[in-house]
């Protein structure tokens, strides 16, 4: 069988559009899981297709290992993708162009390249001493009521054995500067995730004209409520991914650490640069208005208002946040969940991350490989509730300069196409290894 080359299946995947618009309004990912069952078919591998609802296709397949006693890994990636406007791109978003050593197309982060490595291992003769599950899910840039959340909900005997996971944000480089003026690389592997909490805020009162003085007016209730909030700062907190990333990183870069207090973190974050950045999300939990429903007439005082706030949460702090919060809400205001998802933390130091480090400095000696913690939120929370360990494992080797960060969502969305290779025999390598 004539090599396969992980550029033209990503590609391939790209040239389906598989857009999520949200709200369950989506294209549908039916065409694409078709196409990976039937390629993992043809390398031996046997695969099903589940579906909620038609077409939000999931692809499933099991891969057996060589020892049968070690537990299973779930390798998992989604094949949704945001919306994309043609207008605004240099190439069509759905052609999968390969130009200028990049591979361009909606998709091509976000994470249909890590798709396409999963099958270019697949083709390659992977033969992994544990079995493997691989799941190819629908909606993750949704709610995951189609995918990854309906899955473990309704078919979580499919993941039986599986210790851990591994998905999208993590394992590409990131080439920084050094006290001394060295660039390091460092490869950020996901071993946290904040929760994902948004809140509906509901503040009543009594209805009246406009021009009277009212001391129960909602909506002056829930501005005061969204001010409060708003001005709360709040407070370092360390969780030990977050301490392990600041202590190893300013170890790689010879920068000063102090912990010792929230005032020294933020110091020292300052002093990582554009390391840093990785970081300045996850110290603290965030609290952000966002939406506002109120009115109905501009001479009549309404009776309700309501907002949404999007709130992102640090692993073990979820208690005293809310508790905080709710001490800021005030008379007339009450919370509740318009989506929860609970905060994801994997252990730091453990043997998986030890086989993807050692996976990624096979491939490049001087690679820095540190834990860390994404501001966001993935399909691992839904994995997580089944008690596996998830990762954050999609490597790449980036040009430096090379915008990743904005990339997923972003207009002129691509990947380089040595990097995508690099990252498949880092893939190959771990799955074979681990």
């Amino acid at each position: 069988m004539a090599e396969v080359d992980v550029v033209s299946l990503c590609a391939d995947l790209i040239r389906f559009d598989t857009t999520n618009w949200g709200d369950g309004e989506a294209a549908g990912e039916r065409l694409a899981a078709e196409y990976v069952a039937e390629f993992l078919g043809q390398h031996g591998v046997s695969a099903r297709i589940l579906e909620s609802e038609p077409q939000r296709s999931n692809v499933i397949a099991r891969i057996p290992g060589t020892d049968p006693t070690l537990p299973a890994l779930l390798v998992q990636g989604h094949l949704d993708v945001v919306p994309a406007a043609a207008a605004d791109w240099s190439v069509p978003p759905f052609s999968g162009e390969v130009r200028d050593g990049f591979l361009w197309g909606r998709g091509a982060v976000d994470m249909k390249d890590f798709c396409a490595m999963v099958l270019a291992a697949v083709a390659s003769g992977l033969r992994p001493r544990r079995d493997l599950v691989l799941a190819f899910v629908a909606d993750e840039e949704d709610r995951g009521d189609y995918g990854a959340h309906w899955l473990v909900k309704e078919h979580a005997d499919l993941f039986e054995g599986c210790a851990a996971a591994i998905s999208e944000s993590g394992g590409y480089s990131y080439h920084v500067p050094a006290a001394d003026g060295r660039k390091v690389r460092l490869y950020p592997v996901g071993t946290a995730e904040r929760g994902t909490a948004h809140l509906r805020l509901t503040a009543t009162g009594r209805a009246g004209h406009g021009s009277r003085p009212n001391s129960e007016n909602a909506v002056v209730r829930l501005v005061g409520a969204l001010q409060r909030i708003a001005d709360h700062r709040w407070p370092v907190q360390l969780t030990p991914t977050v301490r392990a990333f600041l202590e190893r990183t300013g170890a790689a870069l010879g920068v000063p650490v102090d912990l010792s207090s929230g005032e020294a973190v933020d110091e020292t974050v300052a002093r990582l640069g554009t390391a840093g950045s990785l970081v300045v999300p996850t110290v603290r939990n965030s609290t952000t208005p966002t939406m506002l429903d109120a009115g109905y007439k501009v001479n009549v005082i309404p009776s309700k208002a309501s907002a949404q706030v999007d709130v992102r949460v640090l692993p073990g702090t979820e208690d005293e946040l809310f508790a905080v919060l709710d001490s800021l809400l005030g008379e007339g205001v009450t919370r509740e969940f318009v989506a929860h998802q609970p905060p994801v933390q994997a252990p730091v130091d453990s043997p998986w991350f030890d086989a993807m480090a050692a996976a990624l400095r096979a491939e490049d000696p001087e690679a820095v490989v540190v834990p860390y913690c994404m501001g966001g939120g993935t399909d691992a929370k839904a994995f997580t509730q089944l008690g596996m360990a998830c990762y954050g494992f999609a490597p790449l080797a980036l040009p430096e300069g090379f915008p990743y960060r904005a990339m997923a969502h972003g207009v002129d969305e691509r990947v380089p196409v040595d990097g995508l290779r690099f990252g498949t025999r880092v893939l190959t390598r771990f799955l074979e290894s681990c």
